[in-house]
């Protein structure tokens, strides 16, 4: 584990306007290599608090924008579809906070008209499908329910990452054309 770093105390007192969080290191890693941080004005961090050595100054960071974007980017699993409903509650995070979170996906309804996905088994997974929290039951249909308690998932790293990029982007683009009152 890396030692939290200090960071010059002019910088902490900005923002950033959005915040993706990932459902793993990797993902968080891959998005920081590729600059989508510095591209986007975005913070990127991991729901397991990835990375380290900066995680708690970026969290404060953040909590000082009151007009924050949050974007959540994870896998078809149980721990993916379960992001929202942590970010929203937990104290690590934004409990008690009126912050909207977009869902970029991968979500199960995602996954079920391609036909090109590579679609995984696990009876651990499938062990926590069965435990998904009822606030997050409510978010998804019948279908996705049973996938998930089967123990499909289908991971973001199975992606290409110029689709993982188009999708973060995409996503992001198509939220401030809404918040501007444009719709595709």
């Amino acid at each position: 584990m890396s030692e939290p770093i200090q960071i010059n105390s002019e910088i902490t007192a900005y923002s950033f306007d959005r915040l993706i969080v990932c459902d793993t290191a990797k993902i968080a890693q891959f998005l920081i290599a590729n600059n989508f941080h510095f591209e986007d004005n975005c913070a990127v961090l991991s729901i397991d608090g990835y990375p380290q050595n900066i995680f708690s100054t970026v969290m404060q960071m953040l909590k000082q924008n009151t007009d924050l974007k949050v974007y959540a980017f994870h896998s078809a699993t149980p721990r993916g579809v379960t992001m929202i409903n942590e970010l929203r509650n937990s104290p690590n995070w934004f409990a008690g906070n009126n912050l909207i979170i977009y869902d970029l996906g991968l979500l199960p309804r995602h996954v079920f008209p391609s036909k090109n996905m590579w679609i995984l088994k696990s009876d651990d997974l499938a062990g926590q499908g069965r435990k998904i929290p009822t606030a997050v039951k409510s978010t998804l249909s019948t279908d996705e329910l049973a996938w998930l308690k089967a123990g499909f998932y289908v991971e973001l790293e199975s992606f290409s990452p110029r689709k993982l990029l188009q999708v973060v982007s995409q996503g992001i683009a198509k939220t401030q054309a809404v918040a501007n009152g444009y719709s595709s």
